[in-house]
């Protein structure tokens, strides 16, 4: 097809093709390269009578305000946590996981590698042992004894096996029970269990619920320092005196604690992180027993990589869509400005500049007549031409094939005009050879 018909055209075989390919490149940049986030989100927690639970119904409540809906599993604790955010294909997206059980760990090659992310460490969980008569002092002491820690597998049998490991306690030692929470306390006040071990936030109910049970005494361990550092991730805190109510505890109590990460698989949309990041701000900065009121969310100390979308989020806040519009529609106008806009401008300077291009083509091959007639009036101009009948023929040759050229060239309405023109100049440098004849 030549030129001239593609101008002519120009609608429908220039302009309307460009728009649709510009809005299936938007679509497929939207689609595939920035899709928009899912709106179903799954976390998993931990045992039902820890703080974990309590949290995820927590962020449930403000993400549904967000359009974003929150599926809660409960799970034996941070060791499946981890599980189902590195399974293939992951079964969660989200989880609450206790310190040590990322970089900072040294338990060896069973330490999970998980490629997971922090999106903040969101509180602080306590080392709990609780035993009736005299409090314990040293976990050497619990050598021989029935101890409740929780299922097998479990964050807190985990992580009492390290530090037995390294007072050189042979698990074998201990005689273990899986209960944990509120079951762990009935049998601890019946003396089915010599002792009960959990790593929990102070609020969650079963420690609550210790605490509170007549007749049980909460550990006061010595040398909380020095296990802390051997343990990169545990930190000795102080209880203070009825931090938890009126004398619970009844004096002030060095403890050992350790973060709760949140955690999301590596892969999780970024714009989810963002929001859920801006959910753990929204949820988690009070104080606690073991912290002041801003502290927490943090990322000091995480025991796995922190996730860059949560520290723009703590640095500078949400970004601009998502501080001012609902979820769904910050992520529209996001694609909107990122893939819409560029889009729009080049398609927008493409309808104007092809066109635009094709009419210079065209325009072109009329003045290259008019410059080919410009060379026979100079050449009848010129003062040492000798015009003879021969040359004079010449020239009527040249604008006889020129005339003919014309005649056949193909231009738009809106170049009539110019044909028009060209025409009468070469009728008009006819009349001038004639005129040379006539001499």
């Amino acid at each position: 097809m030549n030129t001239a018909a593609l101008y002519k055209h120009r609608w429908t075989l220039i302009r309307m093709p460009l728009a649709l390919f510009a809005i299936a490149l938007a679509s497929a940049v939207w689609w595939w390269w920035n899709p928009m986030p899912p709106t179903r989100l799954t976390i998993s927690t931990g045992l039902a009578d820890g703080a974990y639970p309590l949290h995820a119904s927590r962020y449930a409540e403000a993400l549904a305000r967000r359009g974003i809906q929150l599926d809660v599993q409960l799970s034996a604790g941070s060791p499946q946590n981890i599980e189902r955010l590195q399974a293939h294909p992951a079964t969660a997206d989200l989880a609450l996981v206790q310190g040590g059980f990322g970089w900072s760990s040294a338990v060896g090659p069973d330490v999970p590698k998980a490629p997971v992310q922090t999106l903040a460490n969101v509180d602080i969980e306590a080392l709990w042992l609780f035993s009736q008569g005299a409090p314990l002092t040293t976990l050497n002491q619990l050598g021989g004894l029935r101890v409740a820690a929780g299922p097998e597998g479990s964050g807190h049998r985990n992580l009492l096996r390290r530090l037995l490991a390294q007072d050189r306690v042979p698990p074998e030692d201990i005689r273990w029970s899986e209960l944990s929470g509120l079951p762990a306390r009935d049998a601890l006040l019946r003396h089915e269990v010599d002792a009960v071990f959990m790593v929990a936030a102070p609020r969650a109910p079963g420690v609550e619920a210790l605490l509170a049970a007549p007749g049980l005494r909460l550990a006061t361990l010595q040398g909380t320092g020095a296990i802390a550092e051997r343990n990169k991730y545990l930190e000795s805190r102080l209880l203070p005196q009825d931090a938890m109510g009126a004398n619970l505890p009844s004096a002030d109590t060095s403890m050992l604690t350790t973060p709760t990460h949140l955690l999301a698989r590596e892969d999780l949309h970024p714009a989810l992180k963002r929001v859920v990041t801006a959910v753990a701000l929204e949820v988690h900065g009070q104080s606690g027993p073991f912290h002041r009121a801003g502290e927490f969310p943090s990322l000091r100390a995480s025991d796995f990589p922190s996730a860059p979308e949560s520290r723009s989020v703590m640095l500078r806040g949400p970004n601009l869509f998502e501080r001012h519009l609902p979820f769904w529609w910050a992520q529209v106008a996001e694609r909107l400005l990122l893939i819409g806009l560029p889009v729009l401008l080049v398609t927008a300077l493409l309808l104007l500049l092809v066109p635009a291009w094709l009419r210079w083509r065209l325009e072109g091959h009329v003045m290259r007549w008019y410059g080919e007639l410009r060379f026979i009036e100079d050449d009848l101009a010129s003062q040492n031409l000798d015009v003879g009948g021969m040359e004079l023929s010449h020239i009527h040759n040249r604008l006889r094939r020129m005339e003919t050229a014309v005649a056949t060239m193909q231009l738009p309405e809106e170049l009539a005009q110019h044909w028009f023109t060209l025409r009468q100049h070469i009728e008009f440098v006819r009349s001038r050879i004639l005129e040379y004849r006539g001499r």
